[in-house]
Parts: structure tokens; C-alpha cells; sequence
């Protein structure tokens, strides 16, 4: 579907790839879901609490999931009755909650994506350093952009 050909690198060439990848994204998301008996959504807030780099609060999730309180809530109280996070008040300032990852649903959900993971590094071996810093750089610039369009409603 993609070779060498002169529109590889254009515009549409592009989103037909990003759109590609994440349907695959989306799929493996689903699947992992699925297995776990949770939403989608709930996969995103996993995703953004295993990687936010220190505690994230639920007000900061609501914010970058773009959802209600109510929506957070639920989507908190399903992971936290399936063992997935845990719920923890600061000890400087009580009315701050904290959400962390369980170690076990850690273990759980890199088992799930090892083959992802795999995937990944054997992708990743294709191409030099140099080109892995260009690619680090464009996916960098595109969530940049993608931020700039979460921020003004509308845009996109």
C-alpha cells in the first residue's frame, strides 16, 4: 500500500498512515477492554495515569479526557473495583486524591501488551538512531499540533 513512490511523504500519505496505525491502536484498546470488562474510556484513563510522570489527580484526568465528573467518577470507581487503580488523599492537603496504578494491574496490562511492545522494538531496529530522532521529532510536532486543536474548540 505504501512503497518508495514520490506521494509517500504528503500529506494524505501521512494520514492514511496515522489513521491506519491508530485503528490498530484502537483494536488492540478494545480487545484489551474487552478482556477486562471495562470501556474504552477507562483504557484511555489507565493509559494517562500509567504515564503521567507524578500522581495525577481525578480533576487533571477530567481535564485531558475531556469528560464530565460524573463521567470520571464512574470511569475511577469501574477501575477501582476491578483492581486496576487506587485512590490516595495527600497526606500535606486532605482534600487532594491522588490516582495510582496498582503494581499487580501493572503486570497485568504488560503482559497484555508484550506482543505490542514487541512489535514495537522490532520496528524500531529498522532504522538508525538518526531516524528515530526524526520520527521522535514529527510524532513530538504532532501531538503539539493536536494539543493546539484540543485547546480551541472547534477546530478540528
Amino acid at each position: 500500500m505504501y512503497g518508495d513512490g514520490e506521494g509517500d511523504t504528503d500529506l494524505r500519505s501521512f494520514a492514511a498512515r496515522l489513521r491506519r496505525m491508530n485503528a490498530e491502536f484502537n483494536r488492540i484498546a478494545h480487545e484489551f477492554a474487552g478482556q477486562q470488562g471495562l470501556h474504552t474510556t477507562d483504557v484511555q484513563a489507565l493509559i494517562m495515569i500509567f504515564d503521567a510522570p507524578s500522581p495525577i489527580t481525578p480533576g487533571k484526568l477530567r481535564e485531558e479526557l475531556n469528560l464530565t465528573s460524573g463521567a470520571v467518577t464512574a470511569c475511577l470507581d469501574r477501575l477501582e473495583r476491578a483492581g486496576h487503580i487506587r485512590r490516595v488523599r495527600d497526606a500535606h492537603d486532605r482534600r487532594v486524591v491522588h490516582l495510582h496504578y496498582r503494581d499487580a494491574a501493572k503486570e497485568l496490562a504488560a503482559a497484555f501488551f508484550r506482543p505490542l511492545a514487541r512489535s514495537t522494538d522490532n520496528a524500531l531496529r529498522r532504522f538508525t538512531p538518526d531516524e528515530l530522532r526524526t520520527v521522535a521529532a514529527f510524532l513530538d510536532a504532532m501531538n503539539e499540533e493536536l494539543a493546539v486543536l484540543r485547546s480551541t474548540p472547534g477546530s478540528a
